[in-house]
């Protein structure tokens, strides 16, 4: 069973002429990915059906979209794409204001870089710790906790993870963060300014708007 919501403002009645017009995001309900992509969707102020698909039972015209059949995806008129930061970089540079990534070649290289790694080190670990065995769980809550202290310092002398300026690489910490408790992964006192930095985004309303009522509940 799906559910459809508008990102922004009022949409019309989902019809295929509305759908030829307005993006729509296939999205996972409570899967990270998908909301760094809703994140920057708010971020942006754009009006675009939000799909939200669960994963149990899945989604015909998902599948006939997306080979893998997966979330997130998007689709902006004839255009599909999957995979969260090419979605992600596609509405940025599609809709540039306000402009999410950096302007100077060296400092997008690093931005990419640390998507790359929170995808691969990090966002990776969450279905060992959901599905698998508790020595598997606890060794990925370690690495994951460990990363995230180690990146703690960065936000004692900035506002956000590359800089005073809020970018792409934020859109998807914050989903990262917001989901710690609900895997249990507890960091100590030492992380506090990576605590402070997720306790003020969280309240960053395209941050509150981006939640599906499912990751509501995760700090509820």
């Amino acid at each position: 069973m799906s559910r459809r919501a508008p990102a922004r403002g009022t949409v019309a009645a989902n019809t295929s002429a509305n759908r030829r017009t307005v993006m729509t995001l296939y999205s996972g309900i409570t899967c990270g990915a998908s909301h760094s992509c809703r994140f920057v969707l708010y971020e942006k102020d754009v009006e675009c059906f939000v799909e939200y698909i669960d994963p149990r039972e899945g989604s015909e015209e998902l599948a006939q979209l997306n080979p893998y059949n997966e979330t997130p995806t998007l689709v902006d008129r004839d255009l599909v794409l999957y995979t969260p930061h090419i979605i992600n970089e596609y509405l940025d540079e599609r809709l540039p204001h306000p402009p999410l990534m950096p302007v100077d070649p060296v400092s997008r290289g690093r931005a990419r870089l640390m998507i790359t790694r929170l995808q691969r080190d990090w966002f990776s670990q969450l279905s060992a710790i959901a599905s698998g065995d508790r020595r598997s769980a606890n060794k990925a809550r370690k690495i994951v906790r460990d990363g995230l202290i180690s990146i703690s310092p960065v936000f004692a002398t900035q506002k956000h993870m590359l800089s005073d300026e809020f970018t792409l690489v934020d859109c998807f910490l914050l989903p990262l963060l917001w989901r710690l408790p609900v895997f249990k992964i507890e960091l100590p006192e030492q992380a506090t300014p990576l605590l402070e930095y997720a306790e003020r985004m969280f309240e960053r309303p395209s941050f509150q708007a981006s939640l599906s009522e499912a990751e509501r509940e995760m700090r509820s």
